[in-house]
């Protein structure tokens, strides 16, 4: 027992060293970012990589170990001939510029990635990302965006679709494969898609709301202890953490989440008119092979097969937001996001609702 003793007071005086260093570490990068503000964005930096070359790479390091160094250089030498080739081409087309305009540029293809969590957080690069493509793509430009979320809170969601929105408004082809799974919020999402592409066991569907939460009030009441909640307006909260949960406020509830679900699925059906609502729209989910069944998708495959087939044909660019965050401003906001939920708890507010 007293071993343990000993070992617990060991631990809590770690953690207090720990903790005063992580505050150190802190208040250094504060004072060296407010000295380095005047020289770098607040925001973030765009990233740009082109896959033909990481592809090429990919081959010629499997080739170097595989093939003889004869069949090396023989390869070698008609992918150069193709890459002069090449070359002659796009010079011909620059010349054949009238009055001087540029010349059109071939096929380019866009690659995004949103990795999505509950409050879409990627959003915040996702806009910048589309932002850039937009100021240089052309109709005969893609964009192909690898999408992996399994929903989350409606207005989030909701922002990063009105995102993907902005590039059918201009006319640019958008494919969506979703490797492992697209559902709840993560499909509003996905059928924006001019082509959408699954894997053959993705999760895709969930086209449902769900709204939950714990209610203590009667463990307050059997401790005689009294909730006060003064608000304006009749329903400006209906269900609480603490307070009573009556019938006219679960009927509220309940009504706020079927009109979420009617405004969901017509958006669906607006984007995928082939579906047959009464059949997916019950929140269920299905893998790829069944969701092609039911007009959920259009294609099975991998957004690797489609990366890999692009670069055979045209330019493809991996295009990344990165948003710079020094690090006493990434403890900050964990700290903050978990008092914000500590706070949102106690006071109240209403909760969050969540396609799903």
């Amino acid at each position: 027992m007293e071993y343990l003793i000993e070992y617990g007071l060991f631990l809590a005086k770690a953690g207090t060293v720990v903790a005063a260093i992580v505050l150190v570490i802190a208040a250094a990068a504060a004072a060296g970012n407010r000295r380095q503000g005047g020289r770098r964005g607040r925001r973030g930096r765009i990233k740009v990589t082109e896959l033909n070359r990481h592809v090429d790479e990919l081959r010629d390091a499997l080739r170097d170990k595989v093939l003889s160094k004869a069949q090396c250089k023989q390869l070698a030498k008609a992918e150069k001939a193709e890459r002069k080739k090449a070359a002659k081409e796009e010079k011909k087309r620059t010349k054949a510029a009238v009055g001087g305009a540029p010349a059109e540029a071939g096929k380019r293809l866009f690659v995004l990635r949103f990795k999505g969590d509950m409050a879409a957080e990627k959003v915040a690069s996702l806009r910048e990302e589309i932002t850039a493509i937009l100021s240089i793509a052309g109709e005969a430009d893609e964009v192909l965006l690898c999408l992996e979320s399994p929903g989350g809170m409606v207005h989030a969601y909701g922002l990063a679709s009105s995102q993907l929105a902005r590039i059918r408004k201009r006319g640019i082809p958008l494919t969506i494969c979703v490797d492992k799974v697209a559902a709840s919020g993560g499909y509003m999402m996905a059928c924006l898609a001019d082509k959408l592409i699954a894997a053959p066991f993705a999760i895709i569907g969930s086209i449902g709301v769900v709204l939950q939460l714990p209610n203590f009030h009667r463990v307050l009441r059997r401790n005689e202890i009294d909730y006060e909640l003064i608000t304006a307006g009749e329903f400006k909260r209906t269900l609480t953490v603490f307070g009573e949960v009556t019938d006219k406020a679960r009927g509220k509830a309940q009504e706020d989440v079927d009109n979420i679900h009617g405004l969901f699925k017509n958006w669906v059906k607006e984007h995928r008119p082939a579906v047959d609502l009464g059949r997916i729209a019950t929140g269920e989910t299905w893998v790829g092979t069944q969701a092609m069944d039911l007009r959920l998708v259009d294609e099975i495959g991998t957004s690797d097969e489609k990366i890999v087939a692009a670069c055979a044909e045209c330019k493809v660019y991996e295009v990344e937001y990165v948003i710079r965050r020094p690090a006493h401003e990434r403890l900050g906001r964990a700290l903050y996001a978990a008092l914000d939920r500590l706070l949102l708890k106690w006071s109240g507010a209403p909760p969050n609702t969540h396609f799903q």
